[in-house]
């Protein structure tokens, strides 16, 4: 929990989730990302959603961080923690309950470990861990999230890559979370011609890609005044829509931020190839899950990478990323022995 992971609970703070990630000596564009954010003030209501795996112990873990915060600070947080993914299917047979979703929505701000694990695996989908979590992200509007990967010179050793490929990365991937094909319809499995077919529908609204370009638009003018849209707008139309829609906010709104687009097979390999390259990076639901995974491994692993989640409700931060990575009771989220 020292030094990065606490850049995300920063959120907890009352500040917008921009501001978590960037400088605050550069003014804001003219029209700022659609985001809700705390005010300041002397105490606040967090949920704390231990979630499954080591979850509870990242949570133990975090609440000894917050409590060194509160002290330093003077202020106070009232934790409370509530059911989600594995654990609430085990409790109440729902992997999002509706008394989490309240006290969630009553709080300032959410704070996530991890969900999942192959208990749950042969579950029906409305009874998966991950279903409570799209569950959580559609029923409170979280739709931008936030996922930094910055390699620290103590630990350019945990990459999987070499040493002057990752030194001096620090790249901000900011994932549309609430649309794609995660969420699109029609979708299911159903027989036709004799057999089955499996299909979901990748759709985006222009005002959901709007929103998102702004937030990206947003964090991009606060570090290196990049950003890279990505896309597959040679063969897919909703990414051209996307293109377009981002190419008008960013170059109407955001003068100041250099923008350039990119497939997302290319920069799937840029990414390994050069990362450096990269300041921040927008896109799709399907697309910034891939990424943002891939970009975990220039750090080291999804365990040290953290990520925040914010819209127009309370946000929600994340420790780490993905999956509990490794069995309870081993107390460290990172791949080594």
């Amino acid at each position: 929990m020292a030094r990065y992971p606490l850049a995300v609970l920063s959120l907890l703070l009352g500040l917008a989730p921009a501001a978590a990630f960037a400088p605050a000596s550069r003014a804001s564009p003219r029209r700022a990302a659609p985001l809700a954010a705390v005010s300041r003030k002397d105490a606040y209501a967090i949920t704390l959603l231990p979630g499954d795996g080591i979850g509870p112990e990242i949570t133990a873990a975090t609440k000894v961080a917050l409590a060194a915060l509160c002290e330093k600070r003077d202020f106070k947080l009232d934790l409370k923690e509530a059911l989600i993914g594995g654990a609430a299917i085990d409790a109440v047979n729902d992997p999002f309950p509706q008394e989490t979703y309240d006290q969630c929505m009553a709080s300032d701000s959410v704070l996530l470990a991890c969900i999942g694990g192959v208990k749950w695996d042969s579950n029906p989908r409305e009874l998966r861990p991950e279903s409570g979590l799209l569950k959580m992200r559609s029923s409170m509007g979280l739709f931008a999230n936030l996922r930094p990967a910055k390699a620290l010179p103590q630990l350019l050793d945990a990459s999987a890559l070499k040493r002057e490929v990752v030194e001096g990365v620090d790249i901000m991937v900011v994932r549309e979370l609430t649309g794609d094909v995660y969420f699109g319809s029609p979708k299911g499995i159903e027989e036709r011609n004799g057999e089955r077919v499996g299909f979901n529908n990748m759709i985006y609204s222009e005002s959901e890609i709007d929103r998102i370009a702004r937030v990206a638009g947003d964090i991009a003018s606060k570090r290196g005044s990049k950003l890279c849209s990505i896309d597959k707008a040679n063969v897919l139309d909703v990414s051209q829509l996307w293109r377009e829609v981002v190419t008008d906010v960013i170059t109407t709104d955001f003068a100041d931020v250099e923008l350039s687009h990119m497939y997302v097979d290319n920069c799937a390999m840029q990414l390994i190839r050069w990362p450096k390259q990269f300041d921040t990076i927008v896109c799709g639901n399907i697309f910034g899950d891939i990424l943002s995974d891939e970009a975990s491994m220039l750090v080291g692993s999804l365990g040290m990478l953290p990520s925040a989640s914010a819209g127009r409700a309370p946000g929600s931060s994340s420790p780490a990323t993905g999956r509990p990575p490794t069995s309870p009771g081993r107390t460290r989220p990172t791949p080594w022995p």
